[in-house]
């Protein structure tokens, strides 16, 4: 697999259709997915290598919906709009390594807009010294009644036995 692909307007290069369906596909594919929308300005000494996306102020993260691609536009919507949006642009460029779109409107030709696959944020229960039980079928129970916290962890043999070991 390549780690970019490159679509460009009005490029003479005969896999330029081919890398627009690959694009148009993973495109599409954000449906309903939460996504983050970063727009920078392209520094003149450096070009993109030099722009920092570190999260500022103006970078939205919404869920997508019905993203599709007709011709050299780009329209969605976002999930508290029922307005359709779009971006008319001169290129695209999907790093598949890092699933991020860069794309390059048509209007704006010092804009780069970063679209990305918003990360999975883990939540973290810190539980100090709570009761512990071991139900049927192997469900360990962790609770903490001065916080009204319960945990069922269902655990398969292996899991179970592994447990054991470690506690042993």
């Amino acid at each position: 697999m390549q780690l970019k692909t490159v679509w460009q307007s009005g490029s003479n290069d005969p896999e330029n259709a081919e890398k627009f369906d690959r694009i148009s596909q993973w495109w599409r594919n954000l449906n309903g997915k939460e996504i983050s929308w970063v727009e920078r300005l392209i520094p003149q000494i450096g070009g993109i290598s030099e722009i920092h996306w570190q999260p500022q102020r103006f970078d939205e993260t919404f869920v997508i919906l019905n993203p599709k691609i007709s011709e050299e536009t780009l329209y969605w919507y976002t999930s508290n709009s029922p307005v359709q949006r779009n971006n008319t642009v001169q290129k695209l460029e999907l790093d598949n390594l890092q699933q991020h779109l860069y794309i390059y409107p048509q209007l704006e030709s010092e804009l780069v807009i970063r679209i990305a696959i918003s990360e999975v944020k883990y939540q973290t229960l810190e539980l100090n010294n709570p009761e512990i039980a071991l139900g049927e079928d192997n469900i360990l129970l962790l609770w903490q009644p001065d916080r009204e916290l319960e945990i069922k962890i269902s655990l398969s043999n292996e899991n179970l036995a592994k447990l054991k070991e470690l506690l042993a």
